[in-house]
């Protein structure tokens, strides 16, 4: 554990990754995006297993770097990240902070991710959600403009009530 001057309390390992910021959506942490799926102290170290979003995600080095520094910073000298993709990351891990966050950040954050089958993820290509509240005006029905946004996990989307436009984190 190591003190944190700022809070004046003892910070576990656990506690110290919590804080780490996501590097693609800034406003949240990896923990707010559920991709921290373990932290475990060992004697003066840690072992964090984290799960991307997706597996080919390019943020996934910055990830693991940060994890790292804030572990390092906070006193603990042996540092390992692991990365498991079983099972896969998915929008339902994002905790209902986060969520709040996404919608103060102007993000629409994603509904309820679609029931998989066992096994296999087979490949449906459906049309996108229509029902996505404006985080903006609250307005309940939005229009998708485009299936890409900057992140591979979102898509821009417009409103018709107060005409602006804003990202959407896509159910996954």
């Amino acid at each position: 554990m190591v003190t944190d001057p700022e809070l004046r309390v003892d910070l576990g390992a656990r506690d110290v990754v919590a804080r780490v910021v996501d590097p693609e959506m800034p406003m949240l942490t990896l923990d707010d995006l559920g991709v921290i799926r373990s932290v475990e102290e060992d004697g003066g170290g840690a072992v964090v297993t984290i799960t991307p979003t997706y597996s080919g995600c390019p943020a996934i080095e910055v990830m693991r770097d940060d994890i790292r520094i804030a572990l390092g910073e906070a006193g603990y000298d042996r540092v390992e990240v692991r990365t498991v993709f079983s099972p896969a990351w998915s929008t339902d891990w994002i905790s209902e902070a986060g969520r709040r966050k996404l919608a103060e950040a102007g993000i629409a954050p994603p509904g309820k991710a679609p029931a998989r089958a066992a096994g296999p993820i087979p490949l449906t290509l459906g049309a996108p959600s229509t029902q996505v509240r404006c985080p903006r005006c609250g307005a309940p029905s939005t229009e998708e403009f485009s299936r890409f946004g900057p992140t591979a996990c979102t898509a821009l989307r417009r409103c018709p009530s107060c005409q602006e436009p804003f990202e959407h984190m896509k159910e996954i």
